[in-house]
C-alpha cells in the first residue's frame, strides 16, 4: 500500500494568536516535551460522502452480553435447561438450591417439546435462584414482576419471596395454582437494596414448575420481556448506524441441524432465528460456543426492535454451513442447505413481510405490525475454507436476489486480514460482483499506527468494506488512542469502508471470555472503557462529508531488528534440537545441542521444559506460550536454525526472534490455529499482529528443519531448506493522525486529531482559507497511555471546553496521548 505523501509546512503565527491557542489549554506533563506539526486543509475540495450507517455496534452474546447481561431477566437456569451439553460443571439445577425434595424432569408431562426440563418440587420443599454475579440485584423502591409456569393440584399455594443474607427484600406473595399448566403472576417492590438477592419459591403441595422468571419492571423504554436500561442506554448514547447480530462464532459454529425429535433435540447448534422468536416458554435452549447456556429470551425480534428504538439499521448474521471458530468444516447435505436459505428467505419475511404473510403474520402477533425495514444481511462469519463458503454463499445470494433484489447481501473474507484466506475470498468476492465484503481483525495498538493507509489502496470500484469486527487487543488508553487514530483512516476512505464496528460490545466482568470490550457491567453497575469513550466520540461527530486535508508526519528512526531468540509452542508438547545462531559474518552467537543441558535458556514460567534424550522438551499439551529464550537482545543481522518436532497436542511450533523481553518479540507460528495455519506474529507489550500467513500443518513425530534469516528489518523463512516466505517490517508507527469532516447540516467543519504519544504536539492548521467563526467547542479525551477505567474510576471522560483563537490559519497544542475534536463553525 502506498503511504500519502504529507508535506510539512510552516505557518507564520503572530504570538497573540500563539498565546491565545495554548492558554486554554491544560499544560503538557513536561513542559519542553512538544513536537511542531502542520495540518493543511483544503475546503473547496471535495472528499468522500460518509454515510450515516458509517459506525455502529456488534453485539455478540460473549462473556455474558445476553442472559445476565443486556436481557433483563434476573433468574439465571430459569426454565432448568441447563446441561454438560452447555459446560462440562453444569446440571439442570445449577444456579439453584434446593430445601426438601426438588428433581429436574424431562418427560411428556412438561411444559411443550421445545421446553422440555421443568421441576418436579415437592410438598412442603423450596428452591432459592442465586441470579448472576453476586446475586439478584435490586433497588429499594423498585418494582419486580414475577412469572411462573405451574402444574399442581387444587389447593396448592406457591409462596415467593426475594431475600438477602440480612433477611426479606420484599414482601412475600402467595399464588394459588390449581390444575394443568398455567402462567402466574406477581409483583415486588423492593424494601431495600441489595446486590446480593435471591429469589425463594416453596410450595404447599407437590407442584411442577418451569420459567421462573423475574424482570426489572423499570426495563429499557419500560418493555416486556426487556432489555437492562443501563446497558441498552450505553449503546443508545454510542448512536450507532447499525446493529449487527449475533454473532460471531455463534452462527458458524456447531450442528446445522434443528432442535426437533427427527434430529435427537440437538444441543450444540449453529444460532437459527427461527429458535429464538414466539413465546419465551417456546423458544428452544441451546448451548453457546463460549461455554454456557443461552436462552434465546433475547432473540431476533428483541434484536430488530432494539435497533428500531435506537435509530439504527438491522445488520442479521445468517450461518452459510460452513463452520469457522477452528471448526473449519463444511456440511455437505443440500437439502439441509436448501432448508437454510428458506429460512433466510422467511427471516426476510419475518422483518419485512406484511402482517398477512406467514412470517410477518408471527411479528405482529408479538406486537410489531408495521415492518421492520431490513436492507442488509449477511451469509456467514470468519469461514477458514474459502472455496466452500463461497460456493455456499453463491447459492444464498442467488436465492435471496431472485425473491428479494433490494436486500444487499454481505459476504466475508475470512478470520484474519491479510493471508492465504484472505486473499482466495477477497478474489472470489471481487469476481462475483459482491456488494460489501465482512472483514475481521484483532491487533496490536502498533498495528493500528502503522497501518492506517490499509484502504488507501483498496479499488474504489470493487467490492465495499464492511469492518465488522476489530479492537486492539486491550482496554488501556493506548489501547483506545491506537483505534482512533485508525479511525481517521476509516473516515478518509470512506468510499471503500461503508461500515465499522468494534468488538465485543459487553462483557459481564465475572464472566470473561474475551478481552477487551467495549462496555463492562456486573449485576449492578456499568461503565465505559477507554474505547468506548473514542468509539462515542466519533459516532456522534461523524460529519457528512470529507474535507481533503494533509499533515506532516512525525520524524522516524527505524533501525534493524534486534533481540534474542526463542522457543515456545501452544497446547503442544513438541521436541527441539540443534539451535544455532550465527550472525551474518559467520561468527557463531549460540550452539546447543543440549548435551550438556539447558542452562543456556530461560524460562517464562509455562510448560514442563527438560532435555529428554538429548533434545529440549516441552511435555505439557495444556500449557500456552512456554517461551524460553537464549541469547543476547542486542542480536541482529543473524540466521537462526532449529530442528523441530511435535510429539503431541493440537498445534506445531513457535520459533522466535527478535525477542527483547516476553511481551516484545517475532514468532513463527507454524501449525497454528489448530494446526491449520502458520503465521508471521509480531509482540508488541504483549498485544500480536499478524505479518504474514498461509495455511498449512504440522505432522506429528516429523523433524522439521526451520530457518530464520534476519538482514536489518528484513526476514525471510525457510522450511526444510526452501524458502516459506519473507516480509520487511519498516512501517512506521505513526502517532500523530488527523481527519477533517463537514456536518452539512450545521456547516461545521469538525477537525480530529489524535496524537499518541507522550509528546504534546503543537500544530499550526490551515484552513485553506474558509471563512470560520474565531470560537469553537472543543471535546478532549485525554490520559496516561496506561489508564484504564473501571467501575469506580473513569481517568479517560470527554472534556469539553471553548477555544477562541480560530482563524484561516492558527495555532492549537494537542496534549499528549489526546484525542481531540474542534467543531468549527463556518
Amino acid at each position: 500500500m502506498s503511504r500519502t505523501h504529507r508535506h510539512r509546512l510552516r505557518l507564520g503565527l503572530t504570538a497573540t494568536a500563539l498565546l491565545t491557542a495554548t492558554a486554554l489549554l491544560p499544560a503538557p506533563a513536561h513542559a519542553e516535551a512538544v513536537a511542531d506539526y502542520a495540518i493543511t486543509v483544503d475546503p473547496d475540495a471535495r472528499g468522500a460522502a460518509i454515510d450515516d450507517t458509517m459506525y455502529g455496534v456488534f453485539f455478540e452474546d460473549i462473556n455474558r452480553a445476553a442472559d445476565g447481561g443486556l436481557y433483563a431477566e434476573l433468574v439465571q437456569n430459569r426454565s432448568f435447561e441447563y446441561s454438560t451439553a452447555d459446560n462440562a460443571s453444569y446440571t439442570p439445577l445449577t444456579s439453584w438450591t434446593v430445601d426438601g425434595t426438588a428433581e429436574a424432569v424431562d418427560d411428556t408431562g412438561r411444559l411443550n417439546e421445545r421446553n422440555r426440563t421443568y421441576l418436579a418440587l415437592g410438598a412442603g420443599s423450596s428452591v432459592t435462584n442465586a441470579g448472576y454475579n453476586t446475586g439478584i440485584r435490586v433497588e429499594q423502591g423498585k418494582r419486580y414482576d414475577f412469572s411462573v409456569w405451574a402444574r399442581a393440584g387444587s389447593g396448592t399455594t406457591l409462596t415467593v419471596g426475594l431475600k438477602d443474607a440480612a433477611g426479606t427484600l420484599a414482601t412475600a406473595r402467595q399464588v394459588a395454582v390449581e390444575g394443568g399448566w398455567r402462567k402466574y403472576t406477581a409483583t415486588f417492590t423492593a424494601t431495600r437494596t441489595s446486590n446480593r438477592g435471591r429469589l425463594a419459591v416453596a410450595s404447599s403441595a407437590a407442584t411442577a414448575l418451569d420459567m421462573v422468571s423475574l424482570f426489572p419492571r423499570d426495563t429499557y423504554k419500560g418493555q416486556s420481556n426487556g432489555l437492562r436500561k443501563d446497558l441498552a442506554e450505553k449503546i443508545e448514547a454510542l448512536d450507532p448506524g447499525f446493529v449487527r447480530f449475533p454473532g460471531g462464532c455463534l452462527v458458524n459454529t456447531g450442528s446445522m441441524e434443528d432442535y426437533s425429535e427427527a434430529s435427537g433435540y440437538q444441543r450444540k447448534r449453529s444460532y437459527q432465528w427461527k429458535d429464538t422468536v414466539g413465546p419465551v416458554e417456546e423458544r428452544a435452549t441451546n448451548a453457546n460456543f463460549w461455554g454456557y447456556n443461552q436462552s434465546y429470551g433475547l432473540g431476533y425480534y428483541e434484536y430488530f426492535r432494539f435497533a428500531e428504538d435506537i435509530g439504527a439499521m438491522p445488520l442479521p448474521v445468517v450461518p452459510a454451513l460452513v463452520t469457522g471458530c477452528g471448526q473449519n468444516k463444511a456440511t455437505d447435505d443440500e437439502a439441509l442447505l436448501k432448508r437454510h436459505i428458506q429460512d433466510t428467505l422467511d427471516l426476510i419475511e419475518f422483518a419485512n413481510g406484511p402482517a398477512t404473510s406467514t412470517w410477518g403474520r408471527l411479528r405482529a402477533e408479538m406486537g410489531h405490525r408495521k415492518p421492520f425495514g431490513l436492507t442488509h444481511l449477511a451469509v456467514g462469519n470468519e469461514e477458514n475454507l474459502p472455496e466452500a463458503y463461497f460456493t455456499r454463499f453463491e447459492k444464498f445470494r442467488a436465492a435471496i436476489e431472485e425473491k428479494y433484489p433490494d436486500i444487499t447481501v454481505v459476504s466475508n473474507s475470512g478470520p484474519d486480514d491479510t493471508g492465504t484466506t484472505f486473499d482466495t475470498l477477497w478474489k472470489l468476492n471481487r469476481e462475483a460482483g459482491v456488494d460489501l465484503v465482512d472483514e475481521h481483525y484483532y491487533n496490536s495498538p502498533q498495528w493500528f499506527l502503522q497501518n492506517n493507509d490499509r484502504y488507501d489502496s483498496y479499488d474504489r470500484n470493487g467490492p465495499k468494506v464492511f469492518l465488522g469486527e476489530y479492537a486492539s487487543q486491550g482496554n488501556a488508553w493506548k489501547n483506545a488512542l491506537s483505534e482512533a487514530a485508525y479511525m481517521t483512516g476509516l473516515e478518509r476512505n470512506a468510499d471503500v469502508v461503508k461500515l465499522a464496528s468494534y468488538a465485543p460490545l459487553l462483557a459481564n466482568e465475572d464472566y470473561v471470555q474475551w478481552r477487551p470490550d467495549l462496555i463492562w457491567f456486573n449485576n449492578r453497575a456499568s461503565w465505559n472503557s477507554t474505547n468506548y469513550e473514542v468509539q462515542k466520540l466519533f459516532m456522534n461527530n461523524t460529519g457528512d462529508r470529507v474535507v481533503p486535508s494533509t499533515a506532516t508526519t512525525t520524524p522516524g528512526v527505524s533501525g534493524p531488528i534486534t533481540g534474542a531468540v526463542g522457543l515456545s509452542t501452544w497446547a503442544t508438547s513438541a521436541a527441539y534440537d540443534d539451535v544455532k545462531v550465527t550472525s551474518a559474518d559467520g561468527e557463531t552467537l549460540l550452539s546447543d545441542d543440549f548435551s550438556a543441558g539447558a542452562g543456556q535458556w530461560t524460562g517464562s514460567g509455562s510448560g514442563s521444559w527438560s532435555v529428554q534424550d538429548g533434545q529440549y522438551v516441552q511435555s505439557d499439551e495444556a500449557a500456552e506460550n512456554t517461551l524460553v529464550t537464549a541469547g543476547d537482545p542486542a542480536w541482529q543481522n543473524y540466521d537462526l536454525h532449529v530442528e523441530a518436532t511435535k510429539k503431541a497436542g493440537k498445534e506445531g511450533f513457535l520459533v522466535a526472534f527478535g525477542v527483547k523481553d516476553t511481551g516484545n518479540y517475532y514468532w513463527w507460528n507454524l501449525g497454528g490455529w489448530n494446526n491449520t495455519q502458520s503465521a508471521v506474529e509480531q509482540a508488541v507489550d504483549g498485544g500480536k499482529s499478524t505479518l504474514i500467513s498461509k495455511a498449512g500443518s504440522v505432522e506429528t513425530g516429523r523433524a522439521y528443519d526451520i530457518d530464520v534469516k534476519v538482514r536489518g528489518r528484513q526476514v525471510t523463512l525457510y522450511l526444510d531448506g526452501e524458502e516459506w516466505g519473507s516480509f520487511t517490517d519498516d512501517k512506521p508507527a505513526e502517532p500523530f493522525r488527523q481527519v477533517v469532516t463537514e456536518d452539512e447540516r450545521t456547516g461545521d467543519l469538525i477537525v480530529k486529531v489524535v496524537n499518541a504519544q507522550d509528546t504534546a504536539a503543537r500544530t499550526a492548521i490551515d484552513l485553506g482559507g474558509a471563512k470560520v467563526a474565531s470560537r469553537a467547542k472543543v471535546t478532549t479525551l485525554a490520559a496516561g497511555q496506561d489508564e484504564v477505567n473501571t467501575e469506580t474510576d473513569a481517568p479517560v471522560t470527554p472534556v469539553t471546553s471553548t477555544f477562541s483563537g480560530v482563524a484561516a490559519e492558527f495555532s492549537y497544542t494537542f496534549p499528549a496521548n489526546s484525542v481531540t475534536f474542534l467543531r468549527i463553525k463556518r
